[in-house]
């Protein structure tokens, strides 16, 4: 499946948690329906994936968290924000430079319609940078 087709699947997927439950909760419930929905799609994702990080000579067991890796391929980040800043994107992108992935996808739920809420990043440097998943759970 190519990187468009999956990031349409899970726009799809996003869109009709939105759909039903609108905007204006916390993000742990659209986090929790759209993994239902992945599911109920058969889409491959691990969520809350830890990720551990080296700094020179120290480690960072818990260096960030990644809202859902989808097909081990596009990085998800869920967001229930007024707007989606520049520093969100940057978040996105960091995640996505040091977990070596391609594409990525931001999602704000707190808008009246989702789609005003998406924004996709894309990471040039595709070379991992020096971190190590500390913790995941299984692809489903």
């Amino acid at each position: 499946m190519s990187e468009s087709e999956l990031t349409e699947q899970v726009i799809g997927a996003a869109i009709d948690v939105h759909r039903v439950l609108g905007p204006g909760l916390l993000e742990a419930v659209y986090h929790q329906c759209l993994a239902y929905e992945f599911e109920l799609r058969g889409i491959k994702y691990e969520s809350e994936l830890v990720f551990g990080a080296k700094y020179k000579d120290i480690s960072i067991p818990s260096a960030f968290r990644m809202d859902f890796l989808v097909h081990d391929n596009v990085v998800l980040e869920l967001k229930v924000v007024e707007n989606i800043l520049p520093v969100h994107s940057a978040q996105l992108l960091s995640y996505l430079r040091l977990s070596g992935k391609a594409i990525g996808l931001l999602i704000n739920f707190n808008v009246p319609v989702l789609k005003q809420g998406i924004k996709r990043v894309i990471n040039n440097k595709q070379q991992k940078t020096s971190v190590n998943s500390a913790f995941s759970v299984p692809l489903r």
